[in-house]
This record gives C-alpha cells, structure tokens and sequence, in this order.
C-alpha cells in the first residue's frame, strides 16, 4: 500500500487554507502511526520545493486520499482521471451535491456535511506548533526626511524577512479611523491590541514607545539613514533593539531572537522614563502669566 495524500492545497489553482492545510497533517498523522507509506503534494504555486501532482506518477500509488473542502469542480475530475486505476477515498469533505463526477469518481466518502449528516472538522485532530504573534507597524514615507528616506528598502527587506519567519502575522497601522472597522478607533483599543502580541516590528516612532507601553518587546528599524527619531526614541527609551536602516537578515534574526526571550520581555514590562517635558510644562506656561 501507497497512499497519496491531496487536497485543494495540492492543487496548481487550489488554495491553501490553515484549515485545509491542518486536515492534511491530521491524516498524514494517523496514517503515520499506522504505518503506511505515503507522500503529500502540494500547490506549486504554495510551496514550490514540495512534492507536486505532477512529480506523483499513478503507478506509484495504490490509494489516492482526498482531505477537506467541498468536492466538487474540474480539477477533482481531472484527480479522478488522472488517478482511475487507484482507489479514491475522500475524508472530512463537503458534498453540495451527490451525483457531481467530483464525488462519484471516490470509491468511499467520509463527509463532514452532506446536508443529512455532519461530523467535526479534521483540523480540530491536529497538532499545533506555538510560533510567536508578531505584529508588523511600517512608517509612512516621512518626506520630512528627504534624502536619507530608505522606507523603501528597509520595508521591502522586512516584508522578504518576513515571509520567511515562523511566525503569526499581524499587520497593524497607528491610524485611527471611526468608519473603518479595519482601523482601531482610539489608541486604548489600539495599545491592547498589542498587548496580546509576542513581539512587535517597527519603522515607526509610535510603534516603537506604544510596544513599549503594552509591556511588549519591539523590534524596532530605523528607516531614515544616519539615524532620525525612532533611533532617538530608543535611545531615550533604553531600549537596545534597534536597528539601523542598513540592518542585514542576520541582524534582524539575532534581534527576533532576543526579543522572543525572556529577558526582553522582562525589560519591555519594566518602568521606562518619564517624559520629561511633561514635568517642566506647567511652569513653562505660567512663566508668560
């Protein structure tokens, strides 16, 4: 026996939903425990380096099992055709309709709806990894700067960083709107929302002292060369991971990496200084009295 594990995530116009990808890893699970062989194919578009439908030759398998989402459209029939001399099993799915060539081509159909019965979704089976929450609070142009402005490729390197960190990603903006949903509006609903964050990544000032301020360690980069106020901030604020607007992918791990730990943490949720300015404001005004 020989099994090859599918699902729309496997497909070149599939999608790779975290629910369908779970189900996958749910079945690859059991049958690994039950020791049969198997391989699972991905989207090429999903994970490039993967196994392919294409590199899966149907002599090569036995069994062909279908996991999660609805059966239904041409590239299911296309998976029967291609798979005809194998047999077809499909689990955890929705049936919209029965009589589909979708549904009909498997042999045996485990369905999670079919308009009569229902079962629990298979992601619920399987198992989790705990990466870091990590929100992402990017600067906007800041012309102020003119010439030493390197937003740009400072946001294009952390977006490629990014993609290739381990992580949950929560894209965030300061801006505060009443008619956006999408948008915190006011900054107390803003600062708890970063309060749940495992770490922050910012090339904005306000990132940096509201991260702070939530008891959350920050990654911060500077996106203005030669430094301009999220350098100062954090210097003002004593906060050691700043970076510079060069920083490199090395740099922006062995930071990750501190701000991830315990001691950072700590240091976040600690007493930061006083503003000082706020002390001296009174007597300021009342010396033009």
């Amino acid at each position: 026996m020989r099994v090859l594990l599918t699902g729309w995530a496997s497909f070149r116009h599939g999608e790779a939903t975290a629910g369908d990808v779970l189900s996958l890893r749910a079945v690859s699970d059991v049958l690994t425990q039950a020791g049969v062989d198997h391989l699972t194919v991905w989207s090429p578009a999903f994970h490039p380096e993967g196994l392919h439908l294409d590199d899966a030759a149907p002599d090569d398998f036995s069994h062909v099992v279908f996991a999660c989402g609805p059966l239904r459209g041409t590239q299911l029939q296309d998976l029967h055709r291609r798979y005809a001399q194998c047999r077809r099993l499909a689990i955890g799915v929705s049936v919209p309709d029965p009589t589909d060539p979708a549904v009909t081509g498997f042999d045996v159909v485990f369905a999670r709806d079919d308009g009569d019965a229902c079962a629990t979704d298979l992601s619920l089976a399987a198992r989790l990894g705990t990466p870091p929450v990590v929100g992402v609070v990017f600067a906007p142009d800041q012309p102020e700067y003119g010439e030493d402005r390197r937003h740009d490729t400072v946001h294009a390197t952390l977006a490629d960083w990014l993609g290739d960190l381990d992580c949950g990603r929560v894209p965030l903006d300061t801006r505060l709107a009443t008619d956006d949903w999408r948008h915190c509006a006011t900054p107390d609903q803003f600062v708890s929302t970063l309060s749940r964050l495992g770490v922050l990544v910012s090339t904005r000032l306000h990132g940096l002292a509201l991260g702070l301020k939530a008891g959350v360690p920050v990654l911060a980069v500077d996106p203005v060369a030669h430094g301009g106020k999220v350098t100062a901030q954090a210097s003002a604020l004593r906060w050691p991971a700043v970076l510079p607007a060069n920083a490199t992918r090395a740099d922006l791990d062995s930071w990750f990496d501190w701000c991830c730990s315990a001691e950072a943490r700590a240091r976040a949720a600690a007493e930061h200084p006083f503003p000082g300015p706020l002390a001296e404001l009174v007597g300021a005004l009342k010396e033009t009295l």
